[in-house]
C-alpha cells in the first residue's frame, strides 16, 4: 500500500473501498475512499483524520512507507463520523496510546460518546493547539457541514485545506487528483454527493463559503484535501465554485418523472408525461423505481425545476417504493421545486392524493391537482394528464425559461 505525495511534507495515506455500494442508504456505484493525510514536519508528525474500521492496516501500511507509525505525535480529527473515526482507536493503539487527538468541542464530545472505553486523549482545538514546527494549523468551525463536530483545518504555509466531507465525492480509483479525472465525471459525482448528503445543510454551507471568502482564506487555498474522493490540486476554485452554485438550489430547465407501477398503468402515464414535457423542450429524466435507487432519483432531482411522482394505489396507500422515496425527500429538504402527482388505481384511488399532499407538505409549488386514472389509461382518458404536464411546463418556463436561440 503506497502513499501518495501531495507536497514535499504532506501525503495521502487513506484507504480505497472499491466494494461499498450502500452508504447508509445512499447508493455508491463507484465505491468510495476514506482519505487520511500525514504531515511530516521535522519531529512533529501529524495524522489528519483516519479511516473506516477494517481499513486500519491499509492506512498504517501507507504510513510505514514514509515513517515508522510510532513517530506520529498527534492526530487531528476534523469529523467524527464513523467512516473517518471508526479506525481511530486501532490507529491510536498502533502509534502509541496517549497520543493527543485534536478535534472541535463537539468532536471531543462525539468521539468520547462513540469510544467511551478507549481512553482516547482528546483535546479541544479551541482550548489547546496541536504541536507545530515549520508548519502551522488554523481551524475553522464548520458546524453542521454536515455534523455538529465538523471543522476545517488549514496549513497556511502550504495553502492546503483539509475540508473533511466538504468538497468530497464517492469515487474509488487509483486516481488521487482532480487533474487525473474528467471534469464532467467529477461534476456528476459531486452533484450526487451534495444531493444525497449535504442538501439539508446548504444554508450553513452557503454561510461558510461566505465566511471563507470574507476572511481572505479563499485566495490562499492552493490544494483541497477532502475526506472522500479526489484531492483538488489543479483547480480547487472549480469545486468551490460548483458548491457555491449548488447550495443555491437554483432550478434548471429540467423535470424528473419518478414512479413505480403494478400492472404498467402508472408506467404508461409516466411515459405520456415524459413525452409531453419533452415536447415543450424540457429535459426530462424518466425514472422507474424498479430500476433506479432513491439516491439516483435524488441526484437527478437536485438541479431539476420539477419532480413528478407517480404511484399505483395498494391497500389504500402508496406503493412501498414511492413511500420510501417521499420519506427520503422529506429528510433531504429540497427547495425551489415544482411538484406534481399522478397515478392509476382500481376500486380506490388514495395513492396519488397522498403523493399530492406529501409534496405540498415539502413546501413545493403545486401548479395543479393530482391526476388519477382508474384501471388502464386510454388515449381518451389522458387529457387531464396532458393538462398537468402543461401546468408544470408553464411553471418551469417561469422559473427556468428556455435560452434564446
Amino acid at each position: 500500500m503506497e502513499p501518495i505525495k501531495i507536497t514535499d511534507d504532506i501525503y495521502w495515506v487513506g484507504a480505497v473501498d472499491y466494494d461499498i455500494r450502500d452508504f447508509h442508504g445512499y447508493l455508491t456505484p463507484r465505491g468510495s475512499t476514506y482519505n487520511a493525510y500525514l504531515i511530516v514536519d521535522g519531529e512533529t508528525v501529524t495524522l489528519v483524520d483516519t479511516v473506516r474500521h477494517g481499513f486500519e492496516d491499509e492506512l498504517l501500511s501507507r504510513v510505514s512507507k514514509i515513517v515508522d507509525p510510532a513517530r506520529i505525535t498527534q492526530v487531528i480529527s476534523n469529523h467524527a463520523e464513523m467512516d473517518h473515526s471508526g479506525g481511530l482507536p486501532g490507529i491510536v493503539r498502533a502509534i502509541g496510546s496517549g497520543k493527543p487527538v485534536y478535534a472541535s468541542a463537539m468532536g471531543v464530545k462525539n468521539l468520547h460518546g462513540q469510544f467511551p472505553a478507549e481512553g482516547l486523549n482528546l483535546k479541544d482545538v479551541a482550548k489547546e493547539k496541536p504541536a507545530e514546527g515549520g508548519l502551522t494549523f488554523q481551524f475553522l468551525d464548520t458546524k453542521m457541514i454536515h455534523w455538529p463536530d465538523s471543522m476545517f483545518s488549514f496549513v497556511p504555509e502550504r495553502g492546503v485545506l483539509f475540508s473533511q466531507d466538504g468538497f468530497g465525492l464517492h469515487y474509488a480509483s487509483t486516481d488521487r487528483f482532480d487533474d487525473q479525472v474528467p471534469w464532467d465525471l467529477l461534476r456528476s459525482l459531486a452533484v450526487n454527493y451534495v444531493a444525497n448528503i449535504l442538501t439539508p445543510y446548504t444554508p450553513q454551507i452557503a454561510k461558510v463559503l461566505e465566511t471563507v471568502k470574507g476572511s481572505g482564506l479563499l485566495e490562499r487555498i492552493r490544494i483541497i484535501c477532502p475526506d472522500h474522493g479526489v484531492v483538488w490540486r489543479s483547480e480547487p476554485g472549480r469545486i468551490i465554485g460548483l458548491y457555491a452554485h449548488l447550495v443555491t438550489q437554483a432550478p434548471a430547465r429540467k423535470a424528473v418523472v419518478a414512479f413505480d407501477t403494478m400492472w404498467h398503468s402508472t408506467e404508461y402515464m409516466a411515459r405520456a408525461l415524459t413525452d409531453a414535457l419533452g415536447a415543450r423542450g424540457i429535459e426530462t429524466a424518466y425514472l422507474s423505481l424498479k430500476h433506479n435507487h432513491r439516491s439516483q432519483v435524488a441526484t437527478e432531482a437536485y438541479e431539476a425545476a420539477a419532480v413528478l411522482v407517480g404511484t399505483p394505489t395498494i391497500n389504500n396507500q402508496l406503493f412501498p417504493s414511492v413511500s420510501d422515496l417521499l420519506s427520503y425527500f422529506r429528510g433531504l429538504k429540497f427547495k425551489n421545486k415544482i411538484g406534481a402527482a399522478f397515478g392509476s388505481h382500481g376500486w380506490s384511488g388514495e395513492g396519488a392524493k397522498i403523493v399530492q399532499a406529501e409534496l405540498a407538505g415539502l413546501g413545493w409549488k403545486m401548479p395543479a391537482p393530482e391526476v388519477r386514472v382508474q384501471w388502464v389509461p386510454r388515449e381518451e382518458t389522458l387529457q387531464p394528464l396532458f393538462d398537468l404536464a402543461g401546468a408544470v411546463a408553464d411553471e418551469i418556463d417561469r422559473v427556468a425559461p428556455a435560452a434564446a436561440v
